[in-house]
This record gives C-alpha cells, sequence and structure tokens, in this order.
C-alpha cells in the first residue's frame, strides 16, 4: 500500500483524484483490510495544515482526539475526552469518529455548536451542514462554528460490548437578531436527534418547547438527563 501525505490542498485533490483511499488514525479500517486486502493507495492528512488546525472556532480533520482541549467550546472537549480508551484518542481522529463511525461520538457536540464542515470534493474545497456529511460521508477537512455563550455534555456509563451509550450534548447561543437560543442534541443508540429553541425563558419553558422537537420522542430515559442537564446551563447563564 502507498501511503501519500500530501501537504497542500491541491496535492490532497490529486492524490483522491489518483484512486487514494481516505484515512485518519485507520482505527476504524484496519482490521478490514487485514481481512479483505489492503487497498494500492491510501492518503492521511495527518501533514495538511487544512486538516490539523485547532482554533476556538475551528477544528481540522486530521486532529487526533488526544489533542483537543480547552481551545474549543467544553462539549466538543469533553466529547472527545470520552471517546474509547487513552490508546485510541491518542489514534483516532475528528474526520475518522464523524465520518468513518456509525458511533459518531462527537456528532451531537457538533450539532449543538451549530458546525458547518469544509470538504473536500473534486473541484475544490466547499462548505456544507453535518446534515450531509453524515449522509455522504465526503472527504472532510474541518469543522468550525461560532463560540457558544456556554455548553455541556454527559455520556452515560455502559457495559463494554453493549448497546452505545446514551449522549445528551447542548449549548447556548447569542444570536444577534434572535436573542439567546438553545440547542440540544441527543445520541440514543446509533441515532442522533436533535432540537433547539430559543430560551429568553427559565428552564421549564425552555424545556416544554425542545418537546415540539424531534427531540420529543425521546424515552423517558433520556429526558431524564436532558432535563437537569439544560436546567444547569440554563441557571449557569442565569448567575454570570
Amino acid at each position: 500500500m502507498l501511503l501519500r501525505l500530501p501537504t497542500s490542498v491541491s496535492e490532497a485533490r490529486e492524490c483522491l483524484a489518483e484512486g487514494a483511499v481516505p484515512i485518519g488514525g485507520a482505527t476504524l479500517v484496519w482490521a478490514t483490510w487485514q481481512r479483505d486486502g489492503f487497498p494500492e493507495r491510501a492518503v492521511s492528512f495527518r501533514e495538511l495544515p487544512e486538516a490539523n488546525v485547532i482554533e476556538r472556532q475551528t477544528l481540522g480533520s486530521a486532529v487526533v482526539l488526544s489533542r483537543i482541549d480547552g481551545r474549543v467550546p467544553d462539549v466538543l472537549r469533553l466529547a472527545a475526552a470520552t471517546v474509547g480508551t487513552g490508546a485510541v484518542r491518542r489514534t483516532a481522529t475528528v474526520g475518522g469518529n464523524l465520518v468513518g463511525s456509525t458511533l459518531r461520538c462527537l456528532l451531537p457536540a457538533a450539532l449543538v455548536l451549530r458546525a458547518r464542515a469544509r470538504v473536500l470534493e473534486s473541484d475544490g474545497v466547499h462548505e456544507t451542514d453535518l446534515a450531509e456529511v453524515v449522509a455522504k460521508r465526503p472527504v472532510l477537512l474541518s469543522l468550525h462554528w461560532r463560540t457558544p455563550v456556554a455548553s455541556a455534555y454527559r455520556k452515560l456509563p455502559a457495559e463494554a460490548g453493549g448497546p452505545p451509550p446514551l449522549v445528551v450534548a447542548s449549548a447556548l447561543h447569542a444570536d444577534d437578531d434572535t436573542g439567546e437560543r438553545l440547542q440540544v442534541a441527543v445520541r440514543d443508540g446509533y441515532d442522533v436527534y436533535g432540537g433547539g429553541t430559543g430560551c429568553d425563558t427559565d428552564a421549564g419553558q425552555a424545556l416544554h418547547a425542545l418537546r415540539e422537537t424531534p427531540l420529543g420522542d425521546l424515552p423517558a430515559a433520556a429526558w431524564e438527563v436532558v432535563g437537569p442537564q439544560v436546567t444547569a446551563l440554563l441557571q449557569a447563564r442565569a448567575g454570570s
């Protein structure tokens, strides 16, 4: 297998045009390749500057999860810190988690940040939303977002080998035109549900409004986590 390490977007496009298979840390594909055979060409973005940025409002796809720190919002930092073991986090990448994984542990956090994605296609770099990233699995370069007022994250404990643990993420945004807005996302099993509401109200009213979104179909066990998290987030906002 020939592994290419492009250092520019134009070089990365050339690699993809030649049929190179994008990989990150290869944590999700190595076993499959050992079973089914390795591709002739692969490409990693670990030397591509655009895919390795960690900033207040941007995160590159080639960043390994163990490098995600306080430069990004709490919800994203905490989500990365709960993925797998330390060994996994030192190898697994943002792009692999969002595009290559069925669990997509970072997706609820990215959704509540209202993140947009920069993706690499044959004709160049384009911006798209997370729904397209999940549906079409493009070659991801980076995520970017506006910094929220506050955010929160919780992953429930789960038995090894059992169903994916419940994940609840939330973020409070200060929109210039519409006032504050609350975004919540929940991973229940392998599915992720999201909803949002204006929150120039108390927590009870905000939770009532969230039940009118796709989140309303979640089981009671999920709402036992959503309710306290939203309440704590809004109370912290009020006390700040």
